[in-house]
């Protein structure tokens, strides 16, 4: 029993000694900034970004700021993100100000003031929502499809 017990304490001195990477792997900052790969695109004179897929990618997105629509697109309960989803995001005359083909899972946008319907589209099924956005906090939507992949 003694044995075992002996053998017991080198394995947490490591459990231990392991425990600051452990905590700095949990941290909110990129892990690899050159691995990510977000960059700013146009369209319209309209400003965004469209990725997140890893963690690095999602957190290096979720830290930007100036954008101030910010949409999640996932599926079932879970809210697993995925990156197939085709937006529109449109003035209330319908006017298309922003058309993205396979964006996600997250997509920020820096949008004039004003009043926008976003339509997002998955496997044919379509979600809309309204957003009101302005110089304050940024307006987030999540768009959910409970089905699966």
């Amino acid at each position: 029993m003694k044995r075992f017990h002996l053998l017991l304490l080198p394995i947490a001195a490591v459990g231990l000694l392991m425990f600051p990477i452990v905590l700095e792997a949990a941290s909110l900052e990129p892990v690899d900034n050159a691995g990510v790969q977000i960059q700013r695109q146009e369209q319209n004179g309209v400003a965004y970004l469209s990725g997140g897929i890893g963690e690095d990618e999602a957190k290096a997105i979720q830290q930007a700021t100036g954008y101030n629509l910010h949409m999640t697109f996932s599926i079932g309960p879970e809210g697993k993100y995925v990156p197939d989803v085709d937006v529109i995001v449109q003035k209330p005359q319908g006017q298309p100000v922003l058309t993205l083909s396979q964006a996600g899972p997250l997509v920020y946008v820096q949008l004039p003031p004003g009043r926008y319907t976003v339509v997002a589209t998955r496997n044919g099924e379509a979600r809309h929502d309204t957003a009101e956005v302005g110089s304050g906090s940024p307006r987030q939507l999540v768009f959910n499809w409970k089905g699966e992949e």
